[in-house]
């Protein structure tokens, strides 16, 4: 067992990460000189990679090596590791952005506390999940502690692209690429590590197209296969402009209803925790002065449910595009294999009566849908003109 294992499919990224935790061993010093392309050890790292490549792993499993103090490091039994992999290490903090975006002032705080030397560990570690996130004036302030790093402070970004940061930014990192797991490497790390049956693995893997959280939850949770087969029955739905509308309705009140039940439980127990700490009386009044710190706590639960809520249109809206995707490579007689191999004789149906062409209509109008989402558009507005696009498409 190592640090390494739960990286699927991503051997050159494995290699080069060792590499530099190797050259990291020799003198911690000279990490914050080092240049992004050298041979020495870096003081920032872009993790980059679709979504589900295991960015976060990769750099979580960086910063236990980093830490480990046996050899090899990052053998992933020692303290040190199991710390760190555990999000208890106390040098490594790792952020992952609640809302949809991070500010200046949190950016501002956390600078300042990775300008600290390590306590127990080699190195100071912050561990930037979804940094993209970060707004223009939040990416300057940290531009300003990555150009002037401490010698033992180690940055470590994750975003989907490259370029969703500052050219300034990356231009200061070393960047790592993930690659989109392959199926049969998904499929058996669900087999090996969480006991599934080969077929339900398979299948899952198809599903996530590679997204190996993803593929383990349709694996493992029942209530997660049912939103996803109801996604992919809005095709048939389409019967008429009242069942698109209808079926636009039911999307989006299913991603409310899975974003209530993923951010409520955690709501409850934040709100109790500030409530306790800022000296709530056994009646459950709050002394005077709280009532600022209690409304910004419920500022960033609604911004959170906000992105719970597009996260999970997201991902229904890239099932959906998996659905024409389908029917397009049947179209084509394209040699790749179908992700919902469940559906062949619906999808061969539908292929069959369409063409190419109405078919990248189609996708083009998803990956619009998309788009308005991300630019904050009424979440029903959009998936109402996505469903009636779908419909009326020739």
């Amino acid at each position: 067992m190592s640090v390494w294992d739960d990286l699927v499919g991503q051997d050159p990224v494995i290699a080069q990460l060792r590499s530099a935790v190797e050259a990291s061993a020799g003198s911690s010093s000279d990490a914050g000189r080092a240049a992004p392309g050298g041979g020495k050890m870096a003081h920032a790292w872009l993790f980059t990679g679709p979504p589900g490549s295991g960015r976060s792993a990769a750099a979580r499993a960086f910063a236990a090596a980093l830490q480990c103090a046996e050899t090899p490091r990052g053998c992933g039994h020692c303290a040190s590791c199991h710390q760190v992999l555990q999000g208890t290490h106390a040098d490594v903090e790792v952020i992952r952005p609640s809302g949809l975006s991070y500010g200046v002032k949190e950016t501002r705080e956390l600078v300042l506390r990775a300008s600290s030397s390590p306590s127990v560990g080699r190195w100071q570690v912050v561990l930037f999940e979804d940094a993209d996130r970060a707004t223009e004036a939040a990416a300057n302030a940290l531009l300003k502690a990555i150009e002037e790093p401490p010698p033992r402070t180690v940055w470590l970004l994750c975003t989907p692209s490259p370029e969703d940061m500052l050219m300034t930014i990356r231009s200061r990192c070393r960047v790592v690429t993930l690659r989109t797991p392959p199926v049969a490497a998904v499929t058996d790390v669900l087999v090996r590590r969480d006991g599934i049956d080969p077929t339900t693995a398979e299948i899952a893997a198809r599903a996530a197209q590679g997204h190996i959280s993803r593929a383990r939850r349709l694996a493992t949770d029942p209530d997660a296969r049912k939103r996803r087969a109801e996604v992919l029955a809005i095709p048939r739905r389409l019967t008429g402009v009242g069942p698109a509308v209808m079926a636009a309705e039911a999307l989006v009140k299913a991603a409310e209803a899975e974003a209530k039940a993923t951010t409520e439980e955690l709501n409850e127990a934040e709100t109790s925790a500030l409530r306790q700490a800022l000296g709530e009386s056994a009646k459950g009044r709050m002394p005077r002065g709280t009532a600022g710190a209690l409304k910004e706590l419920e500022d960033k639960q609604k911004s959170r449910a906000t992105r719970v809520k597009r996260d999970s249109l997201d991902r229904a809206l890239l099932d959906l595009a998996s659905y024409y995707r389908d029917v397009l490579t049947l179209q084509l007689g394209a040699s790749s294999d179908l992700v919902n191999t469940e559906l062949d004789p619906e999808l061969r149906a539908t292929a069959a009566n369409a063409t190419p062409e109405s078919t990248l209509r189609r996708l083009d109008a998803i990956m619009a849908c998309r788009e308005s989402l991300d630019a904050n558009v009424n979440p029903l507005l959009a998936v109402e003109s996505l469903t009636l696009a779908l419909r009326t498409t020739p």
